[in-house]
């Protein structure tokens, strides 16, 4: 099974569909329920019902999720001389909720085969697909937040600095954004002192970059000077950001609670200030993008 423990929660949603064709004198007897055995439709919701919740015990790949909704509805179509299944689930987790409403759609039209076979010799299971997935890094509405957006990156660290260590969350909150279809302009190193972090971004948000991304320098020590150092240049700080990045990371290691990362706006940028550790970069960038880029369009006016 695929590895998902570094994915965000959020709402998952799908939609399938699927059709049962059949002879025109089997739609007469399901539209006046005359058949040998039974209700057509109630022992299919409920079988349907049963086949989705089963779904990870029948598909070996398949996650265990929460079903937190499941709808499925019927509808007789006289002119194809078919039964047309709809499903629609929801799941608040880690990963979609597509198999599910397909499993539903697959085994309601196993059931209605099964209550028509003994009327009608003819009958076929057609078109199960998906028609619609909402949720997680694939939904459309998300990800397109960020294309076409410009991003700088800020490493706080004197270690970085001298040489002594290699800069390794700088690159990796590029290729995170990189990946995002975010235009990387600038990756800088410089040491933990108040008044080259200050000065540096003051520079960087003149030149209208969309967002700014420092890493390094919110712990505890005594040299871990860029959060006391950006949080009271923001003109607005933006909570939620810092609070998503602590709670996800909370989920991971117990020591996230101890970061002070912070995000906020200047003028038109967003800041975001995360931890120095790779870890702790690549849980913070991956909690918030690409949803974080939705805050462009709030600055210019332009609502949800």
């Amino acid at each position: 099974m695929n590895d998902i423990t570094g994915k965000r929660t959020t709402l998952r949603y799908a939609e399938a569909e699927g059709f049962v064709y059949c002879q025109k004198e089997t739609i007469e007897r399901i539209k006046s329920n005359t058949l040998p055995k039974g209700d057509l439709f109630e022992v299919a919701k409920a079988a349907a019902l049963l086949g989705a919740k089963k779904t990870s015990d029948l598909i070996p790949h398949c996650h265990p999720v929460p079903i937190d909704s499941f709808s499925i509805q019927f509808e007789i179509m006289e002119d194809k001389n078919a039964v047309r299944i709809t499903t629609q689930a929801k799941s608040i987790g880690k990963t979609g909720i597509e198999m599910e409403a397909l499993t539903g759609v697959t085994v309601a039209t196993l059931v209605i085969y099964d209550l028509l076979k003994p009327i009608d010799k003819s009958l076929e299971i057609s078109n199960v697909r998906l028609l619609e997935k909402k949720g997680g890094k694939t939904d459309k509405q998300i990800t397109k937040f960020a294309e076409g957006s410009t991003a700088k990156i800020l490493v706080c660290s004197d270690s970085c600095f001298d040489g002594k260590k290699e800069d390794g969350s700088g690159k990796i909150i590029a290729e995170l954004l990189t990946n995002e279809s975010v235009q990387v302009l600038e990756i800088k190193i410089v040491p933990d002192e108040p008044k080259e972090i200050e000065q540096t971004i003051l520079n960087w948000t003149k030149e209208k970059i969309d967002i700014i991304i420092t890493t390094g320098g919110t712990g505890l020590g005594p040299r871990d000077n860029t959060t006391d150092t950006i949080k009271p240049m923001f003109d607005k700080e933006i909570p939620g950001i810092a609070e998503t990045m602590r709670s996800f990371g909370q989920d991971r290691t117990p020591f996230a609670m101890l970061s002070r990362s912070v995000a906020g706006s200047i003028g038109k940028t967003i800041i975001i200030v995360v931890p120095g550790s790779s870890n702790g970069a690549r849980e913070s960038l991956t909690a918030i993008l690409p949803a974080v880029f939705h805050a462009k369009k709030m600055m210019r006016g332009e609502g949800h």
